[in-house]
């Protein structure tokens, strides 16, 4: 059964902000009405205070204080508090979906009117190995659906600062790390699982490693800068320790400054790499790719979209475009990894 609506005794001067008191139906939207919409909007779609109030650029408190009043001038409560993760009433469920869309409409049509001579370039920082194997594939489809969207990517992996941002001229980045930036909003768009891949010839060449768990030091591939900070053996010691299984000498084996080219390595044979699904997916779904355990494992790090707290709507088009795509991504993999039987692994941050 539908549950009943908590209801609460709506606040007559909140009630104004949404509607002048002669009428008894919402005929306008306050600005106030707006600001506590665009809060709970980030709230809903985060399901978290604290993200959504670094999107906002204001306090959790304050957030949370939008959201209270926006009850109260409704009547009765959008969000269940003390559940983890957040949860929604069912009203609350029913006023996410159309203030979501309608957010996402309105940015684009102000991206639509943003630019009528042409659209200013967006310049896109990105992670290289990821702008090769999964951006750049899918940039066409976002120039058909947003043509006045202008995008220029540059392969980078460099730490990132606000300073940094305006002196480059900036106006985003897309990052695999696990997300810490300060003075920067940083919003995850596509989490990773990580899992061990080799060409079938290598794995012909040595048929004990799937069916007793050998792992020696020497077959292994290293991307020696998964990301800043991380040291060049945190992916495959992330991996062990979910797994179970023991590499005696973890630090043998052949270090690539770049992930695409310890994948590269794989598939020509030279050994096992620790594969990102991102960048390998397409490669298990051909063929060219095995899977010798069937693990895959939750990275400590994800890709973000970063951004500085100015930014344009293109830039939020991007980003809207990333969420989808990363969306899809996620639900092609457990449905293709399910069906290889490979397990995935939520890992210890999680």
């Amino acid at each position: 059964m539908p549950r009943e609506p908590v209801l609460l005794s709506p606040d007559p001067d909140l009630l104004e902000a949404l509607v002048p008191s002669e009428h008894a139906m919402p005929r306008s939207l306050s600005s106030s009405m707006l600001t506590w919409l665009r809060a709970f909007e980030a709230v809903a779609r985060h399901g978290n205070f604290t993200r959504a109030a670094d999107e906002l650029h204001i306090t959790q408190g304050a957030t949370s204080q939008q959201i209270q009043r926006l009850e109260q001038a409704l009547g009765f409560r959008l969000i269940e508090r003390g559940t983890r993760p957040l949860g929604l009433t069912g009203e609350g469920e029913r006023l996410a979906s159309v203030v979501e869309a309608s957010f996402a409409q309105i940015r684009h049509a102000l991206a639509d009117i943003a630019a009528p001579g042409g659209a200013t370039p967006i310049t896109l920082s990105c992670s290289p190995s990821f702008a090769m194997q999964w951006l750049t594939p899918r940039l066409s489809g976002l120039r058909r659906g947003r043509p006045r969207v202008d995008i220029r990517v540059f392969g980078e992996f460099h730490r990132l600062d606000m300073a940094g941002m305006a002196s480059e001229q900036l106006q985003a980045a897309i990052r695999y790390d696990p997300g810490d930036y300060e003075n920067l909003t940083a919003r995850g768009f596509l989490d990773e699982y990580l899992i061990p891949v080799a060409s079938p010839a290598f794995m012909d060449a040595h048929p004990d490693i799937g069916a007793k768990g050998l792992l020696a030091g020497e077959w292994l591939l290293h991307d020696a800068r998964p990301w800043v900070g991380a040291s060049e053996l945190q992916e495959w010691q992330s991996w062990l320790d979910e797994t179970g299984l023991r590499c005696a000498d973890l630090i043998a084996g052949k270090r690539f400054n770049l992930a695409m080219l310890a994948v590269g390595a794989a598939v020509a044979g030279e050994g096992i790499a620790m594969g990102r699904t991102a960048m390998v997916m397409e490669e298990l779904q051909r063929g060219t790719l095995v899977a010798p355990f069937p693990f895959a494992v939750r990275s400590p790090a994800s890709y973000h979209f970063i951004t500085t707290p100015a930014h344009t709507v293109q830039v939020d088009l991007i980003c809207d475009w990333l969420q989808r795509e990363g969306e899809a991504f996620a639900a092609m993999r457990t449905e293709v990894l399910h069906a290889s039987g490979i397990a995935l692994i939520p890992g210890a941050k999680y």
